[in-house]
């Protein structure tokens, strides 16, 4: 069945039909479909469009067609154009002449404007839901590791002490930002389209209110032509992907690198790793490399719809029969990769001697030791050149500064006294640093219970 051809005299060729056909990816959105049938059927009863024994007989076949998909008693056939026709068919199939009257003040264009719009709704809320949990596990390493001292970086070059809590506390903003711009997406896009018709509404007194409210939408969309050419949702959800995927892809790069043999800061569990074919001794990273490549899969997903809509004229073009392919792949990729993540990250372990010799052996507290000088009275331009001159030393000893004596510290500077060897500890580099935002243990409990509030709510 066709949800038209009345205007046409000729079947329509089978490869156009098979180019034209959406329903082998738009069936994902059969709920959707049924759903917003059930609203719209609704409410042309409650504005007397259709008697209300034509509304019983259309929602009893509708719930009778989901019901049937959901238990495999009907299977979705590619015969029909998509999922509107298919269900559409099968309606008027099993009730006849009512289910004719389904598609009654309402155009293809403005049902998969509301279809889509709901599938994408749903899957907001699933991504958000999946990054509260990976928030979850994150801040259970923070609080478990407030103590774990590991060095920090810059350029990739050891910079200054941190700890592990720190460390992934830096990701947890990171996310939760991300949660943030998908309740912006949710907030926006909440505005029903099935009403707008075609492009220009329609002659029916639809209560479009109505509609919206039995949807869950905060209101009905104020322009028909808009309503159904508008994709600023989708762009905005694969943006949002995308950034999701990003945060994911450097975590990903920083957890191959701390799992490399010449780090050695982090165990993956068995489970979220593999081996190699022919070296016995391998345990890869791949999920981390997996996650970090189908980072860019979503980013061309974002680029590939914000060029199909950069040309199309309003309203409504075929053109955008090319969202859905590409955002169901986004979204599916974009789920998996947080869910493995997740697990990955829950499992693993941290080698915590390793990342604090690590620290130490990396001349982490160099600034520290500056501090320490300008402190006792030298400007921190001279204190920088000595702090400078004690890393050369160092270095050409083979040593951290930490094993120097403090003979070795006076001859190149007398201000050094024995108390440099409590300021440069990574205990007192790290504690010292009490500002919120920073890594200190006094300044992590107070983040930590913000962000346990944050979670709460």
């Amino acid at each position: 069945m066709k949800l038209w051809g009345g205007r046409f005299t000729k079947e329509t060729n089978q490869l156009v039909h098979n180019f034209n056909a959406s329903l082998s990816f738009d069936q994902k959105f059969y709920k959707q479909d049924i759903d917003g049938s059930i609203a719209h059927v609704t409410m042309l009863a409650a504005t007397g469009i259709i008697s209300e024994n034509d509304k019983n007989i259309i929602i009893e076949g509708l719930k009778g067609i989901k019901n049937d998909i959901e238990t495999g008693a009907l299977e979705i056939s590619e015969e029909h154009e998509d999922i509107h026709s298919f269900v559409e068919a099968h309606l008027i199939d099993r009730v006849g002449e009512p289910g004719k009257r389904l598609h009654t003040g309402r155009s293809r264009n403005d049902q998969v404007a509301l279809d889509m719009k709901l599938y994408t709704r749903d899957e907001v809320e699933n991504v958000n839901e999946l990054l509260k949990n990976l928030l979850e596990v994150i801040l259970r390493i923070m609080k478990e590791n407030t103590k774990t001292f590991m060095p920090g970086f810059t350029h990739l070059q050891k910079a200054q002490p941190i700890t592990v809590a720190h460390h992934f506390g830096a990701y947890f903003e990171m996310f939760k930002r991300d949660r943030g711009r998908l309740n912006d997406i949710y907030n926006r896009m909440n505005y029903c389209p099935l009403g707008s018709g075609a492009l220009a509404g329609t002659t029916y007194p639809l209560d479009r209110d109505l509609t919206a409210k039995l949807l869950g939408f905060d209101g009905p969309t104020l322009n028909s032509m808009d309503s159904v050419a508008d994709r600023d949702y989708l762009i905005e959800f694969l943006s949002a992907m995308s950034t999701i995927m990003m945060h994911l892809s450097r975590f990903s790069e920083e957890i191959i690198i701390w799992n490399s043999n010449e780090y050695s800061f982090i165990e993956l569990d068995d489970a979220y790793s593999t081996g190699s074919s022919i070296m016995p001794q391998k345990k890869n990273p791949d999920i981390a490399e997996l996650v970090r490549g189908k980072t860019g899969r979503v980013y061309g997903a974002l680029m590939s719809l914000l060029t199909t809509m950069k040309g199309i004229p309003l309203a409504y073009n075929k053109d955008m029969q090319e969202d859905k392919e590409l955002c169901f792949d986004a979204i599916d990729t974009t789920k998996g990769c947080i869910s493995l993540f997740t697990g990955m990250i829950d499992t693993m372990s941290f080698n915590k001697s390793v990342m604090e010799n690590s620290a130490k052996n990396g001349f982490t507290n160099a600034t520290d030791a500056a501090d320490y000088l300008v402190g006792k009275g030298v400007p921190f331009r001279d204190a920088h050149g000595i702090v400078g001159q004690l890393v050369l030393y160092c270095i050409d000893k083979n040593m951290a500064l930490d094993d120097m004596t403090l003979d070795e510290f006076k001859a190149i500077s007398p201000v050094f006294e024995e108390d440099i060897y409590e300021a440069i500890s990574l205990r007192t580099c790290v504690e010292k640093r009490t500002t919120i935002g920073a890594p200190g243990a006094e300044a992590m409990e107070k983040v930590i219970a913000i962000n346990e509030e944050y979670l709460r709510s």
